[in-house]
C-alpha cells in the first residue's frame, strides 16, 4: 500500500511566477498547491497525496494567527491514523521560523517536512519542482520517522531545529552546521547519515492557544541607542530578545535598556548576532537570560510560547538551556 501524505500549501516563491523566465526576484504568488503538484511527473507513484491550502501568501507577510492555524492543521493530520506524513510548502523568507515553531509544537513520530524554493516557478532552472519531489520522497520514506520536523532544500535533509537561511538568493541558501544535516536525496533515493537527539515529546501544547504575547528583537551594535527598549516597553511587549554581540555581550545602552525592561516586568534574553556558537550564562542572576544554543529568531519563538503558557523566569531559563 502506498503511504498516505497530506500536502499543505501556504504560498511563497515555490508558488510564485513572474512575467519573464529570466526574472528571479519581484514575482508574485499565483499558484495553488494542486497546480504545483500536477507539474511534477510521476508523483502518483510516490504516495497517495491529499492537498490542502489554508492560505497562499508571501511568507514575509505571515502572521501569528496563520502560523498557529498551520500548526493546528499539521497536528490534526498527524493524529489521523490514515495519514503517514505531512509536507508543507512555504516561502523561504520565514521558513526557518515556522519550521522551529513546528519543532516545538508537533507531537508525532510521523514525518513533517517543510519545503520551499529560491526561484519562482516561471524561472529558468526553477528549483521548486525538484525540491517538492524530494520533500515528498522524504515524507514517504519509512526512515524519516522519529527524526523530528525536517526541511528539504537543494537535495539536503536538514533538522528544523538547526536549519537557517544563509544566502539571500542562491538555491543552496539553506544550510546548518554538521549536527543539523541529517541526509540527502540522490537520484531519487533518500539517504540518512544522522538522527537528531530529540526530546520524547514536543515542549509546548497548542491546546487553548489563540494568540501569542508580543516579543521584540533588538539588534545591539557599537554606539547603540537605548530608545528601542523604551519603545518596546511602551508598545506593550512582554519580552525582548537582544541580538547581542559575541557571547551575548551587551553594550552600555542595551544593558541599561534591559534593566529598565526587567523593572517593568518584561523577560529579556541575550542571544547573539553571531551565526554559530553558544551564549553562556551571566553572573547577574537578575539580568537578561542566556539564549544558549538558540539564535534570536528561535529565542523569540520560544519565549512567546513560554509566556503564553505562563512559565516563570526560572522555568524559562531552564527551557532555554535545554533547547
Amino acid at each position: 500500500m502506498q503511504p498516505r501524505l497530506v500536502l499543505i500549501g501556504t504560498g511563497g516563491t515555490i508558488a510564485a511566477t513572474a512575467g519573464d523566465a529570466r526574472t528571479l526576484t519581484g514575482y508574485r504568488v499565483t499558484q495553488g498547491i494542486e497546480a504545483m503538484l500536477s507539474a511534477i511527473p510521476g508523483v502518483a507513484d510516490i504516495a497517495d497525496i491529499h492537498c490542502e491550502q489554508p492560505f497562499n501568501v508571501d511568507s514575509r507577510n505571515l502572521n501569528t494567527a496563520q502560523v498557529l492555524r498551520l500548526a493546528r492543521t499539521v497536528n490534526r493530520h498527524l493524529r489521523n491514523p490514515a495519514v503517514d506524513a505531512v509536507v508543507v510548502t512555504h516561502g523561504t523568507d520565514s521558513l526557518e521560523e515556522t519550521a522551529f515553531f513546528l519543532h516545538l509544537t508537533t507531537h508525532s513520530p510521523k514525518p513533517v517536512v517543510l519545503v520551499g524554493a529560491m526561484r519562482p516557478a516561471s524561472a529558468l532552472s526553477a528549483d521548486g519542482p525538484l525540491n517538492l519531489l524530494n520533500a515528498l520522497l522524504v515524507a514517504a520514506d519509512p526512515g524519516s520517522r522519529n527524526r523530528g520536523v525536517l526541511v528539504v532544500m537543494n537535495d539536503r535533509i536538514l533538522a528544523a531545529r538547526h536549519a537557517a537561511k544563509r544566502h539571500t538568493t542562491r538555491v543552496d541558501a539553506f544550510w546548518t552546521d554538521g549536527a543539523g544535516v541529517l541526509g540527502a536525496i540522490t537520484d531519487g533515493q533518500v539517504r540518512y547519515a544522522l538522527r537528531p537527539d530529540l526530546p520524547d515529546a514536543a515542549v509546548f501544547s497548542l491546546a487553548g492557544l489563540r494568540a501569542l504575547p508580543p516579543v521584540d528583537i533588538i539588534l545591539d551594535y557599537q554606539d547603540a541607542p537605548a530608545h528601542p527598549y523604551a519603545a518596546a516597553i511602551q508598545a506593550g511587549a512582554r519580552g525582548i530578545i537582544v541580538a547581542a554581540m559575541g557571547n551575548g555581550s551587551l553594550s552600555t545602552a542595551a544593558a541599561r535598556g534591559c534593566a529598565q525592561a526587567i523593572r517593568h516586568g518584561l523577560v529579556c534574553v541575550r542571544a547573539s548576532r553571531v551565526p554559530d556558537g553558544l551564549v553562556t550564562d551571566s553572573q547577574d542572576d537578575h539580568g537578561p537570560l542566556a539564549a544558549h544554543a538558540l539564535n534570536p529568531l528561535q529565542a523569540r519563538i520560544t519565549l512567546r510560547l513560554a509566556l503564553a503558557r505562563g512559565l516563570d523566569r526560572t522555568d524559562i531559563a531552564g527551557l532555554l538551556r535545554r533547547l
